[in-house]
């Protein structure tokens, strides 16, 4: 009887262990709710790892890194456009003089400038600016993505983790119950088939365990790419969490604040700004110059200036402007297609809205009924302890309860990645 007291001990220990501990994760949920980054990730004030994994990935991400060159790729285009076309210039030498009484050239020399319509230059400025702020929102689509992405696979590492330690728990209780049935099986209230079950099982919970080992490895290695760092680098994820009492939603009409639509809007502004540039562009260039002419001395010239020096006008006219009006009509027909984009976007986004806020409420439900679950499993279990007082306990029972509480423990951590999935989903949708 001492093991059996000793056993009795050990699980009011755990019970109390265990309403402690769900009262402070409860009450921390209630009191602590924070999201940071562009769309408000959600962690723990036990720990900040989820925060600094994701400093870590948009500080050193190839991808991120890629858009941010893309960028300043297009903002140097600023630069390029702002510029005139190329000065000609020409020289031309006599290379076989014919013997003429009349004054003759040396060589000639002339330059020429294009210059094109009053504000084109300035149109390009602005459609290559325009340009570069729509690359601009790929960089800050890039960075919620990938800020989602660390926050998806550290729920999986937190469930895996989870799942691990309840395994822990579960094997210990059944290596009691093996104990309780040795015990049993001396005075022969217990047969060595039941003995052997509760042993299978523990093995069976171990297999369970080792597989969840491996299954955090891949997951942390998928984790650390998104880092840019060595697969195999230890990751580490609080030890518990909860679901708070109220969801955070901001409302669909903050999905048009989202950067993916954004990103249309500067598109179609870029647009615009490339039809205004095709109108200055169909409009004349002007050109100024200059010629020199060097002439061989002859006795016909009589005045002191035999070289001349001649100003040029030049302007070029798009009479044949069928590419300019073809430009327009392009735009035009751009500019509907982005609309349409725009307008299928938002209702994609509408749509994966509606699905992770329906997953959300659906886990919370999951929650709250594998915690009852879990509770009339305890009592259940509870009982069968008492009747080993009485001497009569069924270790098939025993054995049934326990993986019972297992299914309803691994569901509702499920249950708590899944809420946490989905939350930060909604706040990259309308955050």
């Amino acid at each position: 009887m001492n093991l059996l007291e000793e056993y009795k001990q050990r699980l009011k220990k755990k019970n109390e262990s265990r309403i402690f501990h769900f009262s402070l994760f409860t009450f921390h949920f209630q009191s602590v709710i924070i999201f940071s980054f562009a769309f408000f990730i959600f962690h723990f004030a036990s720990s900040q790892s989820l925060q600094k994994l994701t400093e870590f990935a948009l500080a050193n991400n190839p991808e991120i890194q890629k858009f941010e060159l893309q960028y300043g790729i297009a903002s140097e285009k600023v630069n390029e456009v702002n510029s005139l076309p190329n000065t000609e210039f020409n020289l031309g030498v006599m290379a076989i003089k014919p013997e003429m009484e009349m004054p003759m050239e040396r060589f000639r020399v002339s330059v020429m400038q294009m210059l094109p319509w009053f504000g084109t230059i300035t149109a390009r400025e602005n459609y290559a600016t325009s340009m570069a702020d729509a690359q601009y929102i790929e960089i800050t689509i890039a960075k919620r993505k990938l800020t989602l992405s660390v926050s998806q696979f550290y729920y999986q590492l937190y469930e895996i983790k989870a799942k691990q330690d309840v395994l822990d728990k579960n094997i210990a209780l059944l290596q009691s119950y093996e104990k309780l049935a040795l015990t049993s099986l001396e005075v022969g209230k217990a047969s060595a088939v039941d003995v052997l079950r509760l042993q299978i099982r523990q093995n069976e919970l171990q297999q369970e365990k080792d597989i969840l080992i491996q299954q955090y490895k891949g997951i942390q290695a998928a984790l650390n790419s998104l880092m840019n760092r060595d697969y195999d680098e230890a990751v580490s994820v609080v030890s518990s969490m909860g679901i708070p009492e109220d969801d955070s939603f901001n409302g669909y009409e903050s999905l048009e604040v989202n950067p993916e639509l954004f990103k249309f809007d500067k598109l179609y502004q870029s647009v615009e700004q490339s039809e205004l540039l095709n109108q200055k562009e169909s409009a004349p260039m002007l050109g100024f110059g200059v010629e020199y002419i060097s002439q061989d001395n002859s006795p016909m010239i009589t005045s002191s200036f035999k070289d001349m020096v001649m100003p040029m006008l030049s302007v070029s006219i798009p009479i044949f402007n069928k590419k300019y009006s073809s430009q327009t009509k392009q735009n035009e027909l751009r500019k509907q297609e982005i609309q349409s984009q725009k307008e299928q976007r938002l209702n994609m986004l509408k749509s994966e809205l509606s699905k992770a806020i329906s997953q959300r409420n659906q886990s919370r439900i999951k929650f709250v009924t594998q915690e009852k679950n879990l509770k009339q499993a305890k009592d259940a279990e509870n009982i069968l302890i008492k009747n080993y007082e009485t001497g009569t306990i069924d270790f098939n029972d025993v054995l049934d309860i326990q993986e019972l509480q297992l299914k309803f423990q691994k569901n509702q951590i499920e249950a708590i990645k899944t809420y946490y999935v989905q939350t930060a989903i909604i706040n990259y949708l309308t955050n």
